[in-house]
Order: structure tokens, then sequence, then C-alpha cells
């Protein structure tokens, strides 16, 4: 399907009640020593340290969901947001979940009522052992990005954005499967300028636009629990392909040095993938013009705070 603008307003209407409307930051000029005036869009405030819960109770919301419950693979903030999701709404959640994701994910997944299981390797991994899962006990399931009542609940941010930094030129957002920035860039739709920010062992969209579809891609680096994804979704892929434009790549020192300034300078604790928009333009990646007004969206928080001491 080809996601838009309704489709995002749509799934804002379902979880308006169950979602905070998240802060975001001005900086204003020199910023991080960079031109132009920066502002953070603060979405690792959001319930369970990231932006998905607002996927995923987009999904649950406009789903008949069986006694079985719903079912997930996830390098943990997926799997968090459908436990989350599920206790709110009063469904069984069962996660699978990679071994290569930080324990306290895994963990607090559990805290939160939902069965969770351990499969070796990396998201894709767990997504497979999810499918076995779901084939056996008839549970909804719950895809992490590529799914569309997924995809339009992340571009809820957009909307929120072009309320509260309505004069932004560009958005930088970080891609894992694209769930987020596809749906960001659906609600968009071309009114600012949105930018894709990769880490350079994991690109899995940079290769579907460059083989003009998606195409399986190798997986690692420091921010592989939750930017780690062999394969991008294909909505995102069509959105991206429409209004995104240009992905770029950042290396794993660059999103270290990104968690240690936001740190340091405004006392924020981001997680590798929820640094790698900031990244950017720390690494040079992207330079923003003069007068740009910059949105770095700092989209999770899920990490440990002595990695990046």
């Amino acid at each position: 399907m080809t996601l838009g603008r309704a489709d995002v307003e749509a799934a804002r209407e379902r979880i308006a009640p169950f979602v905070r409307r998240t802060p975001v930051l001005t900086l204003g000029a020199d910023a991080f020593g960079l031109p132009g005036r920066l502002t953070l869009k603060l979405e690792l405030t959001q319930h369970t340290g990231s932006f998905k819960p607002r996927g995923a109770l987009s999904k649950m919301l406009a789903s008949e969901v069986p006694e079985a419950g719903v079912i997930a693979a996830s390098g943990g903030n997926f799997g968090l947001a459908v436990a989350y999701a599920a206790h709110t709404l009063g469904h069984h959640a069962e996660i699978f979940v990679p071994s290569t994701s930080p324990r306290v994910k895994a963990e607090r997944i559990a805290s939160l009522g939902a069965e969770v299981r351990i499969v070796e390797g990396y998201y894709d991994e767990a997504l497979e052992a999810s499918a076995v899962g779901a084939e056996e006990t008839g549970a909804l399931v719950m895809h992490a990005y590529d799914q569309p009542e997924v995809v339009a609940g992340q571009g809820t941010i957009g909307a929120e954005l072009s309320e509260q930094a309505s004069d932004a030129d560009s958005v930088l957002v970080a891609i894992g499967g694209g769930g987020l920035i596809g749906g960001i860039a659906a609600w968009y739709e071309g009114r600012a300028r949105v930018i894709g920010v990769e880490p350079e062992a994991s690109r899995s969209m940079s290769a579907a636009l460059g083989a003009g579809h998606p195409v399986d891609v190798p997986v690692g680096g420091y921010a592989a629990d939750s930017l780690g994804t062999k394969r991008a979704g294909m909505i995102a892929f069509d959105v991206v392909s429409r209004h995104v434009e240009r992905v770029v790549l950042v290396p794993d020192d660059a999103i270290r040095d990104a968690q240690r300034r936001l740190w340091d300078s405004v006392r924020l604790f981001a997680e590798p993938g929820g640094a790698a928009s900031l990244a950017a333009l720390l690494s040079g990646a992207y330079v923003p013009e003069p007068e740009e007004h910059v949105v770095a969206l700092v989209c999770g928080a899920n990490g440990d705070l002595a990695a990046i001491d």
C-alpha cells in the first residue's frame, strides 16, 4: 500500500489517549558548534524510552486481537513497546528477542508482563522464530517496521513536530528497518526535507535505494541492537523513495561521540540508535546551511550509560 498523511492522521487519533506528546529542546544558533539552528525532538521521553509505542498501539488498536494475544520480534525497543501496549490494553504478549540485544531490554520486557524468548543471533533470527510461534498460537503478528498501522503510528512524531517546530527546514531521522522515517516522511510529504541516517555497518535503506528495491545486507556495528536490520521494509522503502531527500552514513565512532556530547552538553542519555541523527551533524555527514533550522530526532534511551564513559 502507499502510506500517506491521512493514514498518519488516523493513527494519531487512535493513539492520542495512550501516548505522550514528547517535548522539543531548541538549542539555537551555534549549538555543538554547528551552523544554523538546532532543535532536538526528545522522543526518548516516550513511554518505554523510545518512539516504538506509537506504532505498537496504532497496530493493536486498529486490529482484532485474538485470545492468544500478540507476538513480535524485537532487538528490544519494539518488544518493550508491544509489551507496554499489550499491558495497557489487556492482551497477552510473547516477544522474541535476539541474544545480541542488551540484557536490560529483555529484563524490562519481562517486567511489563510479556513472555520473553531469547533467540541466538540478530533481529532477523528472532523474526524467523516469531513467525513459527505465530503459526503455532494464532497470535496477532506485530512487525517492528513493515505494517502500515505501525509505520503510520511512528509518523505521528512528524505531526507533533509540524506544530512544535513549524519552521523546520530539515528533519534528521535514524533508520533501522525504516518504519520511523517512513512514517515521518509520509506525514511531511516534502513540506520539510527529511534526511535519513544509517550506521556504516548496517545500511539496509541505502542498499535498497541503490538496488531499486529492498535487498539483504550484512548487519553489525555499535548500533546494531536498534538499527541493525538485514532488509529495509517495503512500506518504508516506497515512502523513502518518494519523499526522503537522501540517506547519509555515519561511523560507529561518530555515534559514540554524539552520545557523549549529548550527555556532556544537555545531560541527555541516548542509546546508539537514538544518537545517530545528531551524529550525522557532528560528523559532517550532513552539513546544514548557515540559516537552516534542523531538527534531530533523539529517538531512544534504552542503553547503558557506562558504555560512553
